[in-house]
């Protein structure tokens, strides 16, 4: 996880205004569906990237992508379509148990890092 670009409460407010924004040019053009996907997903992922999940941000924003692209485009084969779906489903899961890994990892050094500066300073 990467440092907050925002306090939590300002990347609220700004997914927020994205979202009511999104909601005013859909009921202006009338495009609800599949536009309510972008207008869901692109305010969750700004606000994901501003508090610092940049994997995630970029997660949501494929997955609501695909999906307006999936309802959007409707008659697009399966057969090339739901071998790309798992494909992206099976790096999904493989990024982030190493990403997780490595979290866990540096948790672990640090803990351990603490500890020994307790030890020291109650030694002496």
């Amino acid at each position: 996880m990467a440092h907050p670009k925002l306090s939590h409460r300002r990347a609220s407010s700004l997914s927020l205004a994205l979202f009511l924004l999104g909601l005013a040019i859909l009921s202006l053009t009338d495009t609800w569906y599949p536009g309510i996907f972008i207008v869901v997903g692109t305010p969750l992922a700004l606000r994901q990237y501003f508090r610092g999940n940049i994997y995630e941000s970029i997660l949501t924003l494929t997955i609501f992508g695909g999906l307006f692209i999936l309802f959007t485009f409707e008659n697009l084969p399966w057969k090339i379509l739901l071998p790309i779906l798992f494909t992206l489903a099976a790096i999904n899961i493989l990024c982030r148990e190493f990403m997780s890994a490595r979290r866990h990892d540096e948790a672990e050094e640090e803990e351990s890092l603490n500890i020994e500066i307790e030890e020291e300073t109650t030694n002496k």
